[in-house]
């Protein structure tokens, strides 16, 4: 009988929770555009070959758009002179990049099937071919999502964490969309590919000490000089050991104290995230399967669905 009633228990808690995102399914495109894998994979392929990088970048538009008013494809659209896009927003600006690659892909997703598609699922199923192609985890992807007809900068400035945040900034900001703190070091496993700009890890390579190991802070100072304004935009990777290669070796930099980011190295620093952190570093299958569980809840932030929002025909502006 307890059994029963927790069932039932069980049963409100998805209905309230997951309402917005039951009608994403992963055959939702099965009928309406049965080309839509091989025509998305084969323009992020070749996206990804011309540039390694690109994967990582696809990848992180993904959690930049998700975590701003959910995944609606809010991210793609420009300013005009009525209306302040996402782009600009300082997580974003000379930084968010990819959104050629995406113009390509809505191109050829329109040529096989016109006005089907939304921008936001064309992004779910590109993040999910940018890992897979890059040698990580494969899932299959809800789909159903519809695309915003606004965005919004200032909402873009306060749910992004920026690089400078300690756990407790990154905890609440994850739980602020419905992800858990498992979740959000899962995710932050995306490090293990891409590249970082210099003003990102400035002040951690010269400021920080006793979690930062001596030999990673003397080779990104090479490359990363002192002073604001210089060298602002030099890259370094992510992940010094595996950067072009999706897996588990973020997680091992991190038990080394070589996180680059000092977001990055907030996840083992003597808090609550260690035992995760130090669980995916012996244990890449369990990083594999706990990052896909959380790509798939994170692209059910709150979708617009049915007769919400629209299918647009170009990324960057509304119909």
């Amino acid at each position: 009988m307890a059994s029963f009633k927790t069932a039932i228990v069980l049963f409100f808690l998805v209905s309230l929770t997951g309402s917005s995102s039951a009608q994403l399914t992963t055959g939702f495109y099965s009928k309406s555009c049965p080309k839509l894998y091989e025509t998305v994979k084969s323009v992020v392929h070749s996206a990804v070959q011309k540039e390694t990088r690109m994967g990582a970048s696809l990848l992180r538009l993904f959690f930049h758009d998700c975590f701003v008013n959910g995944c609606d494809g809010s991210l793609f659209l420009d300013d005009t002179s009525t209306f302040t896009g996402e782009k600009r927003a300082q997580p974003n600006f000379n930084s968010a990049r990819g959104f050629e690659v995406i113009d390509d892909i809505k191109s050829a997703v329109e040529k096989v099937c016109p006005g089907v598609v939304s921008c936001a699922d064309i992004l779910a199923v590109t993040a999910r071919d940018s890992v897979v192609i890059l040698g990580g985890p494969n899932w299959d992807v809800k789909l159903g999502r519809r695309d915003a007809r606004t965005a919004s900068q200032a909402a873009a400035n306060s749910s992004i964490p920026p690089p400078t945040s300690n756990l407790n900034r990154l905890i609440s900001s994850f739980t602020a969309v419905g992800l858990s703190t498992k979740d959000m070091v899962a995710l932050s496993g995306a490090h293990t590919i891409g590249q970082a700009r210099c003003t990102s890890f400035r002040a951690r390579i010269y400021n920080e000490t006793n979690n930062l190991d001596s030999s990673l802070a003397k080779t990104r100072q090479n490359n990363c000089p002192r002073n604001s304004g210089s060298g602002d935009n030099n890259l370094a990777p992510l992940d010094l050991q595996t950067p072009t290669y999706f897996d588990n070796h973020y997680f091992i930099n991190l038990v080394s104290k070589k996180g680059l980011l000092h977001s990055d190295q907030q996840l083992f620093n003597g808090g609550s995230a260690d035992s995760i952190v130090k669980s995916y570093s012996d244990n890449p299958n369990s990083f594999a399967a706990d990052f896909v569980t959380a790509m798939i809840k994170m692209g059910d932030i709150r979708p617009l669905t049915g007769s919400k929002g629209e299918i647009r025909k170009n990324c960057r502006r509304i119909n």
